[in-house]
């Protein structure tokens, strides 16, 4: 969780204070190290769960300050998009029954969570990305009103200076073109902590890099965005997008991402990674500061380090170390970011089983991994390989041989997740539940990923993108409520009593995206076959940048043909017969207006544009579509 009091950073003399007080906080962490304050002697274990709000048609809304002040729950805080909400969880030490506690706070602070949001027609969702959500979302009025978020997208934006493009391939392949960072709003994880020693935390901190990869293959949950089939965690490439606030020329430089996987391996110190990010990343959000940390410890006090944790957490790397203080003594701990929200909760605490036992039990075995055949650039491969293709991937692992995903989970590390938990001493029959839970998944290749793509591929392709993502979020909804494990849900299926007109509220849920253009220059014999080929009887004209100029319809070649031009073997331009004065609709037209808008101006086309760029198309066809649903309902309703 963000720091959330932050001020403008608004003149020099305030970054130059601030730059000293972040130095300052170094100083006095590396006095804490040096004279054995930091607590040494406790493994501990927290949780921060985000989530999407959804409504009754399963699409986000932004309802999370209404149901955080309606459940009055301290645990529970905004996130950048007000349709996000986070949950910090208790911290626990690891032992015993640690892991069915967590599990049972989780589904206690979810269900406080589901009772407030059902009083505003609302719901939560445990995804990585939420398929029903559409570019629209992404706006201004969703972005949670705080200095922090504000400032962030203010500063990230600034500095980024061009238009923010992202461009993500995978089964499909999406670009947008973007000027601010609300595509975060997209994401949301399950993030795992672990505090560990400050003397043996570069050790721990270096093997969290070493099985990030395996870990995620196991726990994909996020392929799709927007309607796009893309990586199986496209969360990963979506969250390094939207805070990249390195320009073009920076980019061309190596100037690293804010939002990292690191360079190297830790050599002998957590310091180095705090320094290298002093060093490497401006300051770009400030807060009033009350204590000087260097002056508290000379006074035998425990410093909160403020302004070094709020310039930590502006930097998001995916494994992340940061400095706490529990009951008067202060740690470090290691939180794992890169892991989705959800599919459900039992299936995210048995992703922390096997990172946690992990984490205990390769560098009892190893040592460091640093001395092992897997050097950092594997790891980092590793990671990236995972995030595309899942169980798939092929891994570098420590023995130097490479494996496919799903074998070294099943053949080497479940066995010694298993003995990790064993010797934190945690309860048999939680290690078996939840690391049967994985090991379930992993054999069957059903992870959330998986079973979103495989839903897919079974529905009917004539449905329109929207009422498939639909049916996704509301299966997932059913089957978290549910309770049970990925693993034993069935594949989301169409159902034909679904309300229909949650479909067909805006343009954009019903608009056709995959569209055939043509140039105004080309020859009007390329329209024509169009229209035959892909039997469609309108044809939108763009220029070279994309912008719409112009449409071609059947009635514009009839004309033309009356007239008996194409016997003259004219070859004839497009932009001779195209019509130029449109009528054009953006996305977040209400369907009813544009039906009127169509009647009015007796056309049976209106190109749907955003920022004069074309983004889809409706018909009258598509209309004809809507009239048969109601058609059928009304009769379906009156025959009974």
């Amino acid at each position: 969780m963000g720091d959330k009091k932050v001020t403008t950073l608004s003149d020099e003399d305030q970054m130059r204070h601030f730059t000293r007080e972040v130095l300052n906080d170094l100083q006095a962490l590396e006095k804490m190290f040096a004279t054995g304050l930091m607590e040494s002697d406790h493994l501990r274990i927290g949780a921060e769960q985000e989530m999407f709000l959804v409504d009754s048609s399963f699409h986000p809304t932004p309802r999370a300050l209404q149901i955080i002040e309606s459940a009055k729950d301290p645990r529970l805080t905004t996130e950048i998009g007000q349709f996000n909400l986070e949950a910090n969880l208790t911290p626990l030490d690891f032992r015993g029954d640690c892991l069915r506690k967590l599990e049972s706070e989780l589904n206690e602070i979810i269900g406080i969570v589901k009772k407030s949001a059902k009083k505003f027609g609302a719901d939560a969702v445990l995804c990585g990305i939420l398929p029903t959500i559409q570019l629209s979302d992404l706006k201004e009025e969703n972005l949670t009103p705080s200095a922090r978020y504000k400032e962030l997208n203010r500063v990230l934006t600034e500095l980024h200076g061009e238009e923010r493009i992202v461009h993500i391939k995978g089964l499909d392949e999406i670009r947008l073109h973007l000027q601010d960072t609300f595509t975060e709003f997209c994401n949301t994880s399950f993030q795992v902590h672990l505090q560990v020693p400050n003397t043996d935390f570069a050790r721990y901190y270096n093997w969290a890099q070493a099985i990030t990869a395996p870990v995620l293959a196991s726990a994909v949950n996020s392929p799709i965005l927007m309607g796009h089939r893309l990586w199986h965690e496209t969360r990963l490439a979506v969250f390094q997008h939207s805070t990249d606030e390195r320009s073009m020329v920076q980019q061309e430089r190596s100037r690293p991402a804010r939002v990292t996987f690191g360079r190297d391996w830790i050599k002998d110190s957590i310091l180095e990674v705090f320094h290298e990010d002093v060093a490497r990343f401006r300051i770009i959000l400030t807060r009033d500061l009350e204590e000087n940390s260097l002056e508290m410890l000379e006074q035998g006090q425990i410093p909160a380090l403020n302004a070094w944790r709020m310039h930590n957490g502006t930097i998001w790397r995916w494994n992340r170390a940061c400095y706490g203080v529990i009951d008067g003594r202060p740690s470090l701990r290691i939180e794992a970011r890169f892991l989705p929200s959800g599919p459900t909760v039992v299936d995210e605490i048995a992703n922390s089983a096997f990172f946690l036992g992990l984490m205990i039990a390769l560098p009892e075995e190893f040592g460091d991994v640093t001395q092992t055949r897997m050097t950092f650039d594997d790891a980092k491969t590793n990671f990236f390989s995972t995030a595309r293709f899942g169980l798939k991937s092929q891994t570098a692992w420590i023995d130097g041989k490479s494996y496919r995903a799903q074998r070294l989970i099943l053949e080497e590390l479940l066995p010694r997740a298993q003995e990790g938990l064993r010797s934190a001493g945690i309860d048999r029959d939680d290690i078996d539940k939840y690391l049967g839970i994985l090991e379930e998944r992993v054999s069957m290749e059903k992870t959330g990923s998986q079973w979103m793509l495989d839903s897919l591929a079974m529905m009917d392709k004539a449905a329109k993108p929207n009422i498939r993502m639909r049916t996704l979020t509301a299966a997932m909804l059913a089957h978290q409520r549910k309770g049970e494990p990925l693993h034993r849900w069935e594949l989301a299926e169409i159902e034909q009593k679904t309300d229909w007109i949650d479909n067909y509220r805006t343009v954009e849920q019903f608009m056709t995206r995959d569209l055939f253009t043509v140039r105004p220059e080309d020859v009007i014999d390329l329209a024509v076959n169009l229209m035959d080929w892909k039997h469609i009887r309108h044809v939108p004209v763009e220029d070279a940048d994309g912008h719409l100029v112009g449409i071609v319809s059947h009635r514009d070649l009839l004309q033309l043909f009356s007239l008996n031009v194409p016997k003259t073997n004219q070859e004839i331009a497009v932009k001779s017969i195209m019509r130029k004065a449109l009528v054009t609709v953006t996305p977040e037209t209400k369907t009813l207006d544009a039906l009127h808008l169509m009647r009015e101006k007796n056309i049976g086309c209106l190109p749907v544009v955003k920022g004069q760029k074309l983004v889809g198309l409706i018909t009258d066809y598509d209309f004809l579509t809507v009239s048969t649903r109601l058609f059928e309902e009304r009769l379906k309703k009156h025959s009974k």
